[in-house]
């Protein structure tokens, strides 16, 4: 171009100022500032050679400012409402990275972004290509962090999920046209190479052979260029951060193969092997491409739930209904919604009554019935007739929100076979390099002319991308299989311990139970006195929000009471006491009424009742009322118990329950759990799972993930049933997204296999290059066989990995 355009941009050059920066070992002029700024900071990172080879003008940077503001606008808290949490002063995002290629890759950006001043946690999920980042807002920034990512050469925006699938897309043709030059080229060079090499023409002279050379070369060098050029990149990524990956013998393989044989066909002298070039490349493409589609089968099932997410809602207001975006409902909000749409955020229905499928949090097919009071979910789907609805939370602390923050939380923890995965092909590679040198070392002085090939076949052989597979590409799966049956988990390394599990304690209301209790007998000091003590019942547990409490609930209605109890106290785990009438109370378990408290320091003789009692009333330290309340056992706990006592006979089972000791050993006998343990409280509980850890126990406590909490936390698996409370507060480590315990056996089944594909991974990842390489180093093993084997072995573990899609528990 002539001095009178930008040498950026290529727009006219102002006639007033020009502005200039050293380029291409010339002085160029730009229109404007922030091409300047462009130009200056492409030169700097060593990048002059864009504007040797672009073909068209890049877009104008219109000041200076909006070079930095690229990546500043991300700073702007309004704007960070949409995609970052914030607690206090720590701050949580999910970035899309682009340019991610291996579980290295991933292993380089957690490295790299925690030396920044103030991050929390880097966590890397390779499969899904997104990164949760948890940072401290008062020492850094997320345009820093933006800049560090782009600066180690990826390129990181906020998660949304029509970018993160146009980035999928991208990948994907890039991957088919790097996939397809590749494979064309490979067979017109093979039959080349072929004819050379068996002379299939006959008595082919010396110009033929050579011709045939530079032919291959010309159709060699596209696939090196450009299919080959991603792991070129992601090799400069790894040594440019002062490390190495699995990419870096690859490279180094490519580049001493097509530099040997671009000098044999130029001296006319000496081997070739463009075959095994391009081969190379198109099976490792081949391979990576089988793992980017499997990857992307199990991100679909497990990691895609925000389609369920709809943009927008009807918002009732004077009268009328308004569009409104999703994400602006506030709780007490009243939104309209009609047959076929999407529920946009959690709330009660207030009018109406419809069919809502809940399949995507539950797993169940059947549509459920709603009704005025019933509460909705964000996400599930309105069938039949239309809802009112008002809003009880944001979308930002809907359900469904919740759920996929957790699934972004999942990878935080990475079991420990995939940490020493990460480590051992981090070291191989280093050892790969050494046994690589000291091959060539070793023939060149004993004078082989096969020097440089046999070092070649090392290199490409013993490349550990299957063992860079091994765990990432399993775990991926049986996440997915659990998030099709309605399980989610948060702590992937959670599946390393389900396996070792020896007891397995539920929690009774809630869990094994409907939770739907009535009175099954009573018994009354004065029957007379009966309404006006179900009337006392009712109105002191009004104050609790034991699943209990709720029997009396009834009584309060019309109640014969002048007024209402005073000096109410919630006596955790036991009962309430409270002040009526000038008369002191209590009702509670059976221990409650033999334990003294402050206002009625006499204990109650309990009498001899023709039942089992679970909650008492006592009078001024007399006792005037007893009830036996029980509950129904949920509908298949029975079958669920049967088969995981079948499938697992070496764990034992129990119940650890605050309920009175005839309820639970009735519920026990019925699904025949081998230790019903009654009458406990959430402290009691505690202290039982702590005994049962000190001797050596691996517990899995199941419970409602809000009244168990404290055992939950102790537990070395917790699981919460069912997803109606706070779930991004629970203690749990798995949620089940339904009432129902159909997933448990399913669960051991699952963290089984997954540690069997995983042991199995490992087993042919280590086993091939342990069994290949002396093939290598002795010579035997030609670099095209090399090739071949090392592109198989990542096959194999990617396709053994994806058999947990589709097994059936």
């Amino acid at each position: 171009m002539t001095g009178n355009v930008c040498f950026h941009c290529h727009l006219p050059l102002p006639d007033a100022e020009h502005f200039y920066a050293q380029v291409l070992g010339q002085r160029q002029a730009f229109c404007c500032p922030g091409c300047q700024a462009v130009a200056e900071a492409i030169v700097q990172n060593g990048l002059e050679d864009y504007y040797r080879f672009r073909t068209e003008a890049a877009p104008q940077a219109k000041s200076a400012a909006l070079i930095p503001d690229e990546l500043t606008l991300f700073d702007d808290a309004e704007l960070q409402q949409d995609f970052v949490q914030q607690d206090d002063e720590t701050c949580e995002t999910t970035l899309t990275i682009e340019g991610i290629s291996c579980a290295a890759c991933g292993w380089l950006i957690e490295r790299q972004l925690a030396k920044i001043a103030g991050i929390r946690q880097v966590a890397v999920n390779v499969a899904q290509r997104r990164a949760l980042i948890r940072w401290q807002s008062d020492q850094t920034k997320l345009s820093t962090i933006l800049s560090r990512l782009r600066h180690i050469g990826y390129n990181g925006f906020p998660f949304q999920p029509d970018k993160h699938e146009a980035s999928y897309q991208n990948e994907q043709q890039g991957f088919m046209k790097k996939l397809g030059l590749a494979g064309i080229m490979t067979m017109q060079v093979m039959m080349l190479m072929a004819a050379h090499y068996f002379d299939w023409l006959g008595e082919m002279s010396s110009f033929m052979q050579q011709y045939f050379n530079w032919i291959a070369l010309l159709l060699t060098t596209p696939v090196v260029i450009y299919s080959g050029a991603g792991f070129y990149a992601s090799a400069y990524r790894a040594l440019r951060a002062g490390s190495v990956n699995m990419d870096v013998p690859i490279t180094i393989a490519v580049f001493l193969t097509y530099g040997s044989g671009f000098a044999a066909t130029w001296q006319q002298s000496g081997q070739v092997y463009f075959e095994s070039i391009c081969m190379f490349i198109f099976l490792l493409l081949l391979s990576r491409f089988i793992e980017h589609k499997s990857r992307y089968q199990a991100m679909q099932i497990s990691a895609n739930m925000l389609k369920y997410i709809p943009m927008s809602a009807l918002i009732v207001k004077d009268g009328a209904t308004h569009p409104a975006l999703a994400r602006k409902l506030l709780p007490g909000d009243t939104i309209i919604v009609k047959a076929g749409e999407l529920i946009p955020v959690d709330g009660v229905v207030c009018q109406g009554s419809s069919k809502v499928d809940e399949a995507m949090l539950t797993g169940e097919p059947t549509a459920v019935t709603k009704v005025p009071g019933d509460k909705v979910h964000g996400g599930t789907l309105n069938r039949s007739q239309v809802l009112t609805i008002e809003v009880q939370a944001s979308l930002a602390h809907s359900l469904i929100s919740q759920i996929i923050h957790l699934q972004q939380q999942a990878v935080a923890n990475r079991p420990t076979a995939a940490k020493l995965a990460d480590q051992l092909a981090s070291y191989f590679v280093l050892a790969v390099l050494l046994i690589a040198s000291l091959t060539y070392a070793y023939w060149y002085v004993m004078g082989n002319p096969q020097a440089l090939w046999i070092t070649i076949a090392v290199l490409v052989a013993t490349c550990p991308c299957a063992l860079g597979l091994a765990t990432p590409t399993a775990l991926t799966s049986a996440v997915a299989w659990l998030n099709r049956q309605g399980v989610l988990i948060k702590r992937t390394d959670v599946l390393e311990t389900i396996e070792k599990v020896t007891t397995v304690a539920f929690d009774k209301t809630g869990t094994l139970t409907q939770g739907d209790f009535s009175i099954h007998a009573q018994w009354y000091a004065n029957e007379a006195d009966k309404a006006t003590v179900l009337a006392i019942a009712g109105a002191i547990e009004a104050h609790s929000e034991h699943p209990l409490a709720a029997v009396f609930a009834r009584y309060r209605q019309g109640s014969v009471l002048l007024s209402l109890p005073h000096d109410v106290t919630i006596h955790a785990g036991l009962g309430i006491s409270a002040c009526y009438n000038r008369q002191h109370y209590k009702i509670g378990s059976p221990a409650f009424m033999l334990a003294q408290d402050t206002e009625d320091t006499s204990c109650p003789v309990l009498p001899s009742l023709p039942f089992t009692a679970n909650v008492m009333l006592a009078c001024n330290g007399k006792l005037i009322a007893a009830w036996q309340i029980s509950d129904s056992i949920k509908a298949g706990v029975d079958s669920v118990l049967a088969r995981l006592t079948q499938q697992h006979k070496t764990k034992t089972t129990a119940i650890l329950s605050g309920d009175s000791q005839y309820n639970v050993d009735l519920v026990a006998r019925q699904l025949n759990i081998q230790h019903p343990i009654a009458a406990l409280t959430p402290a009691a509980k505690l202290d039982y799972v702590m005994q049962l850890q000190a001797r050596g126990e691996i517990v899995m406590m199941l419970g409602d993930g809000i009244n168990d909490a404290p055992v939950l936390s102790q537990a070395d698996v917790a699981v919460a049933v069912g997803s109606g409370t706070d779930i991004a507060k629970a203690s749990a480590d798995i949620i089940f997204l339904n009432d129902s315990l159909h997933a448990l056996p399913g669960l051991f089944t699952v963290s089984a296999r997954t540690r069997q594909i995983i042991r199995q991974n490992f087993a042919w990842a280590l086993g091939y290059n342990v069994c290949i390489l002396p093939l290598a180093v002795s010579g035997i093993l030609h670099p095209w066989m090399a090739v071949v084997g090392m592109s198989l072995s990542s096959i194999i573990v990617v396709i053994n990995s994806t058999r947990l899609i589709r097994f059936t528990a």
